[in-house]
């Protein structure tokens, strides 16, 4: 029933109807192209999206006299706010040419979109499984108005803000998102978990003289933190692992010479924040062989093609970064893909790494769609990798995914539970995260560190460039697992410390000596780097009161301030190796690397709240950083400091 309109009301609701007649919601078609910005140029004369450009063009309809639509009366209702009901008119003839059905053929570009009857928007990948959409409401920091990231990984070029690279470089959607046939899409709702813990506690050293934890080389949090960043907001304190983000950067610490695979080294220094307390930094940095002399490797791509990867950051971005790798391996590496989506299945059976036209065209015939079939994928993977395995080799699953798993198993518990079934294979496992919106941080970690292996985010063409090119020797040859420290701190000289970071690789105290207890790997050449704040005995900077009852502490002895002691094994092994050092005061010499990596682990702390780090601020940070980058050769430093003024920024 509909109240008789006004003239004015007669007006509006003609216009809303022919908006309403005319409306057809056409997706971006997520399709294989080799360039998408020659389809930029081409974007005015191409088919609308969802269009099959080899087909035979449609005949345009005959012209016909515009026909009576009656509107039905929920459309009406929508389109008069406020109206009351009326007597429904009688109904008008059938019209000469009936309205399309929804949704109507794809020749109709440029149309503004009927609201969805859902609640929430939902998308569609090709095998019907909803999605996040491939794009944002509008440009945000740090991207382009197409969703595309703008700022690099090194010292903030800009890439893929307006299309893809050359051939066999990422292959997106069918045209740039926003032009004609194209719509810009909500952001999609933020899903995203991060694997973290608590700030380490400050320790009373006559209470709990020991600390024991594993190695950690991944960086994912760096790259998340820096996208967060640029988009304009400052990152959740769960994302922060302040480990990853001090290890992220490159290190000239002093080189392994004795029989060891690595070597450690201490330094003794000041504390930046606090005038009353040292900090205490262990460096380890691992043997680079030359590449001739690396084994011969047997990789398996394990891409997730789901539905949540459709998306330009995501798929297309993993496409180019695995493209970007090839020319690192040699001819005598072998490589299989697998991919998972609602199942999985192996599309790539093991190939030289010298056929790089056959595996690039496999990368390229990837698309997304269907559910998230993790376990599937990592099952097949592990098989594939397993078959492929000679003595004398390194095998390895690399992971590229969102992390958002749906099918089978799907908790980062039970995928702790059976990656740790898998290691014992010998079989190494990397994951690379990509995309946001949906990014499984939690999951990722709970994989990486139980499958003897590493993590790391990709968010741009740059990091890609730097984790599977510039750093690949180290993310995919080992030379030592299982590393675990542990400090025994003397309390007749340090009275508190605390671990900075590492919160997530705690290890109880028996399990240093423990060989079945697992540890994080050193790839070669890779540097890790370890912070303590230690405040010594008699310092103003003492936060504890002493006891009334406990015994008093001896102050005389060596003048140690503690011990280190690392555990490792060699690749395939199965007993571990001692390394032990005192540490004494004024030990080591503070160089730039050092106190740079003090300025990363005093940024890490003011983004989780920096408790211990009384007045000090950003602009003593930033001076701190400006202060030590070093030659910085391509940039990454400098790019630290942009970050850190945007912070300072971002927290007013």
């Amino acid at each position: 029933m509909f109240k008789t309109l006004t003239s004015r009301g007669a007006i509006a609701a003609s216009t809303a109807l022919v908006a309403v007649a005319v409306a057809v919601v056409v997706m971006p078609d997520y399709r294989s192209v080799s360039d998408v910005a020659l389809r930029q140029s081409e974007a005015p004369s191409r088919p609308a999206s969802g269009a099959d450009p080899a087909a035979t063009p449609q005949p345009a309809a005959e012209p016909a006299a515009a026909p009576v639509v009656q509107p039905t009366p929920e459309v009406a209702t929508e389109q008069v706010a406020g109206a009351a009901p009326e007597p429904a008119p009688e109904p008008a003839p059938e019209p000469a040419v009936k309205p399309a059905p929804h949704p109507a053929p794809a020749q109709i570009t440029g149309a503004v979109p009927e609201p969805a009857p859902q609640s929430e928007p939902v998308f569609h990948g090709e095998a019907g499984a909803a999605v996040s959409p491939p794009g944002a409401a509008g440009a945000r920091l740090g991207e382009s108005a197409a969703g595309l990231p703008v700022m690099s990984g090194m010292s903030g070029a800009a890439e893929m803000a307006d299309g893809m690279p050359e051939p066999h470089a990422a292959r997106g959607i069918d045209g740039p998102l926003g032009s004609p046939g194209n719509m810009i899409l909500p952001a999609p709702v933020d899903t995203e978990t991060y694997a973290n813990a608590a700030s380490n506690p400050l320790k009373i050293t006559a209470e709990e003289p020991v600390s024991t934890f594993s190695i950690d080389v991944d960086t994912a949090s760096w790259s998340l933190i820096r996208n967060m960043i640029l988009r304009g907001q400052l990152p959740p304190s769960d994302a922060v692992r302040i480990e990853e983000m001090v290890n992220y950067f490159p290190y000239a610490y002093p080189a392994p010479e004795g029989p060891h695979p690595f070597r450690p080294s201490v330094t003794v220094m000041d504390t930046p924040w606090n005038a009353g307390t040292e900090l205490v930094h262990i460096a380890i940095q691992g043997k680079l062989p030359e590449r001739d002399a690396r084994p011969p490797l047997n990789l398996v791509f394990l891409i997730d093609t789901s539905g949540s990867m459709d998306e330009p950051t995501k798929l297309p971005l993993l496409r180019q970064s695995f493209a970007l790798m090839l020319p690192e391996l040699r001819p005598e590496d072998e490589l299989s893909i697998v991919t998972y989506a609602g199942s999985a299945g192996q599309v790539l059976e093991p190939t030289p790494a010298s056929e790089r036209a056959t595996i690039l065209a496999a990368l390229d015939n990837l698309h997304a769609g269907g559910a998230t079939a993790g376990q599937a994928g990592l099952q097949q993977a592990y098989a594939v990798a397993e078959s492929m395995a000679k003595e004398g080799e390194i095998s390895r699953v690399i992971l590229a995914t969102d992390g958002d798993f749906n099918v089978g198993l799907s908790a980062p518990g039970a995928l702790t539970d059976f990656i740790a079934a898998k290691r014992d294979s010998g079989t190494y496992l990397s994951v690379l995260g990509f995309g946001r919106g949906n990014l499984q941080d939690a999951t990722m970690q709970a994989l990486a560190q139980n499958g003897n292996g590493t993590a790391a985010y990709i968010d741009t063409l740059s990091e890609a460039q730097k984790v599977l090119v510039d750093q690949l020797t180290g993310a995919l040859f080992p030379i030592a697992d299982d590393v675990k420290i542990q400090v025994e701190f003397n309390p007749a000289t340090v009275a508190e410390y605390r671990l900075i970071g590492y919160e997530t690789r705690a290890l109880a105290r028996e399990d240093f000596n423990n060989d079945t207890v697992d540890a994080g790997e050193i790839g070669a050449g890779h540097s890790v780097t370890a912070i303590y704040e230690v405040t010594p005995v008699g310092s103003e900077a003492v936060l504890t009161d002493a006891l009334r009852y406990a015994p008093p502490v001896a102050t005389e002895g060596s003048g140690e301030l503690g011990y280190l002691k690392l555990r490792y094994k060699l690749p395939g092994e199965d007993v571990s190796t001692l390394i032990e050092t005192p540490i004494l005061p004024d030990m080591g010499e503070a160089g730039e690397d050092a106190r740079f990596s003090a300025a990363v682990a005093g940024f890490g702390q003011l983004l989780r709240g920096g408790k211990y780090l009384g007045g000090w601020g950003y602009s003593d940070l930033i001076a701190l950083a400006n202060a030590n980058k070093g030659a910085d050769a391509f940039g990454y430093r400098a790019e630290a400091v942009k970050l850190m003024r945007l912070a300072e920024t971002l927290s007013h």
